[in-house]
Parts: C-alpha cells; structure tokens; sequence
C-alpha cells in the first residue's frame, strides 16, 4: 500500500510519494482527503515537455549557452561631412550645333586641301598627336604658309567633332575677311577720315559680332583682330553681328603693333583703352581714329600700350572697376562719333 507520512509541522510539511503493492494506484491528496487515483496510461507522457508523436523523434530541449555571438558591426556615428555636397563627376557631353554650324566644319583630308588651294578663310586646324602620313604633312605645310592657326589635339576631341575625320578638322570663317587696305580704302571712298577699331586679345565671339554691330551704328569703316589669341568671324559671332558684317570690314593680321605702327604712319591716332588712361571726356578725337579694346580683365597688352599715342580712361565710381569689353567699346565709339559730327 502507498502510504503518506506528514512532519509534525503542518505548514512545512513536504509530500513524499511511495508506490506500494498495488500496481494502477497513486496515492494522491485532493480536498483536504487523501485518496487514490487512476495511475495514467503508459501511452501518455508524464509532462508535456517529453510530449512526442508515435513512431517520432524526440526533439532535443533548448538550452541556453554561455557561447558568445558575434556582434553586428557598429556603423560608426554621422558627422556634418556626411551631408555636406560634392560634385558628382559627369561624362562630357558632346557639343551640340545646329546645321547652320556644321557646314563651317570641313573634315577630311581632300575638303581640306580644297579649301587650302582656293584660299578661302580658315579660323584653325585641328591635327591629331602623333605621326603624320605624306598627305597630312602636305596640308599641314600649306596651312602654315597662308598663317592658318594649328592646334595638335588627342583623338578623342576629333572624335567628338566629328566622327569621321581622318586625322585633320578645319574650321572655316562663317564670312570673308577683308585686308587693313580695303578698310583705308572705304574710308577713302566716303571722303572720310578713318575710324578703325582694334581689338586685342577680345576672345569671346559673342562681344566680337555686339562690337561690330555698335561699330555700324557708329560710323566705324573696319575692324581689325589679330590671327592668334582672339575669337574670329565664326558662325556665332557673325549671329551676334545681327547682320552687321555684312557692311563692316573686319581684317585679321598677324602682328598687331606692326599693323598699328603702319597706321600711325599713314596719320592715325591710336588711342588705347586703359584705366590708368586720360578721361575719355576730355580727349578730342579728331581727324584719323583708331581704338584699341583689351579684353576683360587683362585689357590691352603691354607692347600695344607702349606702341599706342595715349591711353584713356572710362571713370567708374561704382563698386565695380571694370565695364565688359563690348559695353565700353560701344561708350568710346559714341564719344568719337560725337567728337567728328562737331568738326
């Protein structure tokens, strides 16, 4: 028989369980009475932790290890350099023109050597790096005896010109230049004395067509740039003419203080536009006039304002020192026109 043996404390009593004689019973303690219960089926499991399906495995209890895991890596913390902007590189992009632009663009070696033979206007030629063949040293040599500007450039800015280019790009004048004599010569015709403007180092095409267009409006019979470090008569700047070279003469030369030293010669003032010049207000420009216009910034180079009669000057009491250069170009050749309507 099971049977129950209690301490004397009640309260700290502990229950011990025997199994007797009697195979099925438990002795068991329920409302206060001691009784016996069914013992369970050998079938069922005593707890549900060892609960398993017939025929199954047991499925081995979860412990918890001491075994330390890997840690994410920490991102380290954000500074105000992780917001600030950078410039993203970007391919360049190939120029774009317009149809009207592309048929100044000769490409080619036989277009080339035409243009060459008949003499027509060339602003530059582009020859790519590296060794010439005998067709290309050809074109080459005839373009340094008509003084045509050349530039050796890597492959890829043909490429991106044109694609199809066979070593050798000229850019063609979007208009025929004139000579320094065809300009003396006009002013001559109109019983005038002249009235030239030379530009040094003026590189932006888009002032070189507003000079030519001012110098319409004002009177001037020429205009005259030199070969090398200049903008030329390219199709923008003949747009930016808005049709004034068509009645303006421009000459380009090779050697600027040599032309104006041949001016002075044939009585020619030559008045240099520099901001340590006289004031422009209180020159008289009389008789023959020719202006000289630096480019922004750098103005008039030295040996032109050495070679020049004298220097004036456009006053400035604003915060900014200096006017753009098609701007002050326009303002002198107002104060000429104005000067030789008094004579």
């Amino acid at each position: 028989m099971a049977y129950y043996k209690e301490l004397k404390d009640p309260k700290k009593a502990k229950k011990r369980y025997t199994y007797g004689a009697e195979e099925g019973t438990k002795y068991t303690k329920k409302d206060g009475q001691k009784k016996y219960g069914p013992r369970k089926d050998a079938g069922e499991s005593r707890s549900a932790r060892n609960t398993r399906p017939a025929g199954g495995t047991r499925k081995p209890a979860s412990r918890k290890t001491n075994e330390i895991q890997d840690e994410p890596e920490r991102r380290p913390a954000r500074s105000y350099t992780d917001f600030e902007y950078t410039d993203i590189p970007q391919e360049p992009q190939r120029e774009v023109r317009s149809h009207e632009d592309e048929k100044y663009i000769l490409t080619g070696r036989n277009p080339i050597r035409e243009a060459l033979k008949n003499h027509r206007d060339l602003e530059k030629l582009l020859v790519q790096k590296g060794e010439l063949s005998g067709s290309a040293m050809e074109i080459v040599q005839k373009a340094k005896e008509q003084r045509v500007m050349i530039q050796v450039v890597e492959k890829k800015r043909l490429d991106d010109i044109a694609p199809q280019h066979q070593g050798l790009i000229a850019f063609a004048s979007a208009y025929q230049y004139a000579t320094v004599d065809d300009i003396l010569a006009y002013a001559k015709e109109k019983g005038e004395d002249p009235f030239i403007i030379i530009l040094d180092g003026i590189t932006d095409p888009h002032n070189l067509g507003a000079i030519i267009r001012t110098a319409d409006c004002s009177g001037a019979h020429g205009v005259i740039v030199p070969q090398h470090r200049s903008a030329g008569l390219t199709p923008a700047a003949v747009k930016a003419s808005a049709g004034a070279v068509e009645y303006v003469k421009v000459a380009r030369v090779t050697n600027l203080n040599r032309t104006i030293e041949e001016l002075q010669k044939k009585n020619i003032w030559v008045y240099a536009l520099d901001m340590n010049g006289n004031d422009y207000s209180e020159v008289n420009f009389e008789g023959g006039t020719a202006l000289v216009i630096g480019a922004e910034g750098e103005g008039i180079s030295r040996m032109t304002g050495i070679k020049a009669d004298m220097k004036v000057a456009l006053p400035m009491k604003g915060h900014i020192d200096s006017l753009n250069a098609s701007v002050a170009a326009g303002i002198m050749m107002y104060r000429v026109m104005n000067c030789r309507k008094q004579k």
